[in-house]
């Protein structure tokens, strides 16, 4: 059996050895030389586990949105509203990281809350009987106020009483920004809703009904009926065609996904949409679309078969993505978003800021 390695080939300088052989060295976490939350990203890129996945996530994101012929599509899953990340999302909206939103209704509508001058709480140490009787909804260690989800309910009454047409057809994506547009009219705070009307970036709930903003939807109608006039029409395959529309007019796009679920499947599943188009349609209706770049944060692990644990690589069988050999590039932080995420985020904010 031949030596481990050749003890002469490490010369006077055993350092050498990994270098020469195409290793990347790690450093210890210094946090006397960092200053800010940049360097402080970037140094963890040195380390191991997740910190390192944080820095390279980091540095991906910053180039994702340097890169101007790259458009991004942020989706959303999980309590990220009530967790108070509502305006990292309007950062990202806000400084043209993300130019498209996939979410689940009920983190828009939790966001809608934020977005109105409503408050969360932390929850207190009560059962849930107890929190029930009281009126309010718990969201692990958080409280959402019933009272909160009423006013939801009059606003959006209110909202489509001045901006919504009877005759037209409603999706998700025209609902979210005629109540961005009535929330950016009335309500001076930053929010998701307002923060895409003002910056033209699309909201698409795929879920819609499984939500509260599916819920008032219903109930509208519900009065509607009552009062002796025709319900509002919403068909969400209006969604899938301005998405692939919007799709259709990239040059190129890259996906940052919080969590899974919906709206992460829903994002992805574009290209094989478009594919097919192509194949048993017409050519000229379709194209092969594949995201070249992206980014998620869970902490979900693969070996449970679940959606929200299916890897960007495993994105690549189904023509969802580059494959790295021709250039595409992805990294999965597995974190909790709330500590992840933050960090990414600050840290792309300050290099954008120095130039």
């Amino acid at each position: 059996m031949e030596p481990r390695c050749n003890k002469e080939q490490l010369g006077r300088n055993p350092q050498a050895y990994g270098r020469g052989e195409g290793l990347t060295p790690l450093q210890p976490l210094d946090l006397q030389a960092v200053s800010g939350v940049s360097e402080l990203v970037a140094a963890m890129e040195h380390t191991a586990f997740g910190g390192r996945t944080v820095g390279k996530a980091a540095r991906l994101f910053e180039a994702m949105v340097r890169d101007s012929s790259m458009r991004v599509v942020l989706t959303l899953s999980g309590a990220m509203t009530v967790a108070k990340m509502g305006l990292v999302i309007c950062d990202m909206i806000e400084s043209g990281m993300v130019h498209a939103i996939v979410s689940t209704g009920a983190l828009v509508c939790h966001g809608f809350v934020e977005n109105a001058g409503m408050k969360h709480f932390e929850a207190p140490a009560e059962t849930d009987a107890a929190l029930y009787h009281k009126g309010y909804n718990r969201v692990y260690d958080t409280l959402e106020l019933e009272s909160n989800l009423d006013s939801v309910q009059a606003i959006t009454e209110k909202a489509f009483a001045l901006h919504g047409d009877e005759q037209e057809v409603w999706c998700s994506e025209s609902t979210c920004r005629m109540l961005g547009r009535y929330l950016a009219e009335t309500q001076p705070g930053r929010g998701i809703l307002s923060a895409a009307y003002k910056h033209n970036v699309p909201i698409y709930i795929p879920a819609f009904s499984d939500s509260e903003l599916g819920l008032e939807l219903g109930i509208v109608n519900i009065k509607r009926q009552r009062a002796g006039k025709t319900p509002l029409g919403f068909n969400p395959l209006l969604d899938l065609e301005h998405y692939a529309r919007w799709i259709l007019a990239c040059d190129k796009a890259g996906i940052f996904t919080i969590g899974g679920g919906v709206p992460r499947n829903w994002a992805q599943q574009i290209g094989p949409y478009l594919d097919v188009i192509s194949d048993r349609i017409d050519p000229e209706l379709g194209a092969f679309f594949r995201f070249h770049s992206g980014i998620r944060i869970c902490p979900e692990p693969v070996h449970w078969g679940g959606l929200s644990g299916c890897t960007y690589a495993e994105g690549v069988s189904w023509g969802k993505f580059v494959p790295r050999a021709e250039g595409g590039e992805w990294v999965e932080v597995p974190a909790d978003a709330t500590i992840a995420w933050p960090l990414i985020i600050k840290a792309v904010l300050e290099r954008l800021a120095r130039d």
